[in-house]
This record gives C-alpha cells, sequence and structure tokens, in this order.
C-alpha cells in the first residue's frame, strides 16, 4: 500500500503542480487528526478505511475532464486525507509487533516502498503522457491495487495491543490527554530535532522532483545536445532517467541505513541520530557537485546525484525507528503525525515553488538566453544543499538528547502501566508525564 501510494502521488506530480500543492496542504490538515484517531482506536479498521477511500477517490479522479479542473484539484485535496491515515498509523503497528533490531529491520521494508512507488510514479506518469498524450489512464492502475492491499489488511494483519513489541502488550492502564500529548512531544528534543531534520530531507527531495529533470534538460541545450522544448509535451526522457535512479538509490539508501544502523549500535548506543547526521552532510556534497558538472558532463551530474540521493534516503527509516524510541507507544500515531505535518509544512510543501520564484527572479534580466535560464535554475536550487546540512546538524543536536530521551521513554511507559514501583527514585523527575493526568484508555 505505501507502494501505490507513492506510486499514484508521483504519477500526478509530473501532470499538475497544483494539484500535487492542494494534496499535501489536505494531507497536513487531516495527519494530527487521524493520529488522534491512531493513538485511541482500533487502527486496522482506520487504516483500511483510509485506503479504500483514497483509492476510490484516485478512481474517480481519472475521469474528470479538464473543464472541470477544480473538481480534480479538489479531488487531489481528499486523496491527501486518505493517504494521512495510512501514514500516521501504519509505522506504529510496526513498532508494537517489533523491537529492536528486528523493528529497523521491518520499517526499512515498510520504506522501501517509497522510492520504489515515487520512482516509478515518475517514469510511468511521464510515460503515459507522452505515449497517449492522455494521463488518466496512469490513475486507474493504482486503485485496483490499492483496495487490494486495504482488503489483505482488513482480515489478515494483527492489531496489536499497544506496547505489545516492548513487552508491556494489555498492562497499560492509563493515557494522558491529547493537549499533554502535545506538551510531552514539544519538550521531547529528539523528537523536535529529528523532525525538523526530516523536514530539511522532504525540502530537498520536493524541491528535486520538480525541477531537477528541467534542469538536466537544460544542461543538454546548452552543451547543444539537444533542442530546446517549445510543445507542451516534451521529451520525459530526463524524468525517465531520474525516475529510475530515484527507485535505486532508495532501496540502497534504505538498506544500507539499516545495515549501517545495525552494525554502529555495536559501538555507540547514539548510532541512529548519527548515522543520520554523517549521511545528510555527505549528501550535501554530492548534491553542490550536480551544479558544479552539469555544463560540463551529465553523465557526470548523474553519478552525483546517485550517490547524493543515496546518502539521502539513509535515514527514512532510521527516522522513524528514533520516533519508536522515544516516544511512548500510546502517543506515537500522535507523533508520527505531526512529524510528517512538519516535514511536508517546512518541506515539499513549499520548495518547489520557492525554487521556482527564486530562478524566475534571477532569470528577469536574460529572460531569452538558454545559458541564463540553465544557471539561474541552478543558483536557484543550490539553497538545497544547505537545508540538507542544517538537516545534519538537526540529527547531531538529536544525538545529543537520544539516550536521555529514551530513558523517559522508558519511565513513561512505566507510569503508564502502573510499574512505579521498578522506576528509580530519580526516575519519575525525568518523565515528561510530570503535571499530566492519567486517564483510564
Amino acid at each position: 500500500v505505501r507502494f501505490m501510494l507513492n506510486f499514484s502521488e508521483r504519477i500526478t506530480m509530473t501532470i499538475k503542480g497544483k494539484a500535487t500543492f492542494v494534496f499535501i496542504a489536505r494531507f497536513m490538515v487531516a495527519a494530527p487528526i487521524f493520529g488522534y484517531l491512531g493513538d485511541r482506536f482500533n487502527r486496522k479498521i482506520i487504516l483500511s478505511c483510509g485506503i479504500f477511500f483514497w483509492s476510490a477517490v484516485t478512481l474517480s479522479s481519472s475521469f474528470i475532464t479538464k473543464e472541470y479542473y477544480w473538481l480534480f484539484v479538489l479531488s487531489r485535496g481528499l486523496v491527501g486525507i486518505g493517504e494521512s491515515s495510512y501514514s500516521s498509523i501504519s509505522p506504529t503497528i510496526i513498532g508494537d509487533l517489533f523491537t529492536n533490531n528486528s523493528r529497523t529491520m521491518m520499517l526499512s521494508v515498510f520504506y522501501l516502498a517509497i522510492p520504489l512507488g515515487s520512482g516509478l510514479g515518475y517514469i510511468l506518469g511521464s510515460s503515459a503522457k507522452e505515449a497517449a498524450g492522455d494521463w488518466h489512464w496512469a490513475l486507474r492502475v493504482s486503485p485496483v491495487l490499492g483496495m487490494t492491499a486495504g482488503t489483505l489488511i482488513l482480515f489478515f494483519v494483527p492489531e496489536p495491543k499497544r506496547g505489545h513489541a516492548d513487552q508491556l502488550g494489555g498492562r497499560i492502564k492509563h493515557r494522558t490527554s491529547w493537549l499533554c500529548d502535545m506538551k510531552a512531544l514539544a519538550k521531547n528534543r529528539s523528537y523536535v530535532f529529528s523532525s525538523l531534520a526530516s523536514a530539511a530531507v522532504s525540502f530537498a527531495t520536493g524541491a528535486f522532483g520538480m525541477w531537477i529533470p528541467l534542469y538536466l534538460f537544460r544542461a543538454q541545450v546548452v552543451q547543444k545536445t539537444a533542442e530546446a522544448c517549445t510543445k507542451d509535451i516534451c521529451s520525459s526522457k530526463d524524468s525517465l532517467i531520474f525516475g529510475a535512479i530515484t527507485c535505486v538509490t532508495g532501496l540502497l539508501g534504505v538498506v544500507i541505513g539499516a545495515a549501517t544502523t545495525r552494525l554502529c549500535r555495536q559501538k555507540t548506543e547514539r548510532a541512529d541520530p548519527l548515522v543520520c547526521a554523517v549521511s545528510m552532510l555527505g549528501s550535501a556534497i554530492f548534491v553542490c557537485l550536480i551544479f558544479v558538472v552539469a555544463k560540463k558532463s551529465i553523465i557526470g551530474a548523474y553519478v552525483c546525484i546517485f550517490i547524493g540521493e543515496t546518502l539521502l534516503f539513509l535515514n527514512w527509516a532510521i527516522t522513524a525507528d528514533i520516533l519508536m524510541y522515544v516516544v511512548i507507544p500510546t502517543r506515537r500515531a500522535t507523533a508520527v503525525a505531526f512529524q510528517g505535518f512538519t516535514s511536508h509544512l517546512l518541506g515539499d510543501a513549499g520548495s518547489p515553488y520557492l525554487i521556482g520564484l527564486i530562478s524566475d527572479a534571477l532569470q528577469k534580466s536574460y529572460t531569452r538566453s538558454v545559458l541564463w535560464q540553465f544557471l539561474s535554475l541552478g543558483y536557484a536550487l543550490m539553497l538545497c544543499p544547505f537545508v540538507i546540512v542544517l538537516g545534519g546538524m538537526f540529527f547531531l543536536a538529536t544525538a545529543l538528547f537520544f539516550l536521555d530521551d529514551r530513558d523517559k521513554h522508558f519511565v513513561d511507559t512505566l507510569i503508564q502501566s502502573d510499574l512505579q514501583s521498578v522506576i528509580p527514585t530519580i526516575g519519575k523527575a525525568t518523565s515528561y508525564h510530570d503535571h499530566c493526568k492519567l486517564v483510564n484508555p
């Protein structure tokens, strides 16, 4: 299902930028609501309903004609609501089924579907536009598979008790209010910094997905290996290549990230945020090199994209695992939802438009110059490596507080389980539950 959601989203991204913005905006609005529901009610039912709703709306939107474009934009917003239910809840089910290295591996399998679905969405979305001149058929494949997956989840996926993997399934007797949950998350430094770092990743990937294919095409025009496009539907070769690279680098990044973290945990308990920080800082170097070599060598630019994206995607599953370590089971859906909200709000909801505005502002003096069109977009995209470095700094800050926040998570879980007797005398003083009223689930 994770694969199909990203597949459909990226198909639409290659077609309608405004529709993608509405999708992200509705996702951000709905995610906190589903986070609240996911911490208090049957997650499997909420999950399945969200998938069925997303599939039905996606299928319906493929029949909307251009005369009703506003209805298509509205439908993409409704798809965002459906996806928010899935994205907010599914990681918490994995978190309650597995722990430690097993959880890291299973979260990696889950997040493998993001680059795979996104990359194939770019490829097939671009192919559909070019081959048929009509992208609607691309939106009619994923809903069928989505409904199938939703049915399988409803009937075959277990609904674990919250805290089951921590050997506390059925022992959690109390739950805090939503307001107290939000206060606790705001005080959780590891959660806050890792969420900001995740937003930096989202900023870069959103901008790359929208502008890198066009940037590489303009580079070829400057090199005189391609003709400038004046048609409505242009060659999608660069989108196809970029989509393929996104698939491969996403798969490699998630696998390498999980393996590296597992190895580094034998050396340090702060392995998770440190691996993320190093990969982000390394990615920034190769992203910068893209804009250095693109004018002379397209192949060199693709090599830099490959390495830069691989390092950037290393932290997807690890970031989710960090959240599981520092947030208690009855608060995880809310935490995942607001992390997604932050990532979109500060990341891909605005980065493509910000890059476009900067590029357009730089182009004003030499609008007719092919070289300046290429350079202005490159200068605008140079904002991305700076944001990536900032994300690496946020992961380093996460490493500073990670062990302390993990211990607070352990104390809070024991408090909710009525196992205060095993908490050291100083433990409760460091709990995020201080001044919170406990209520029955």
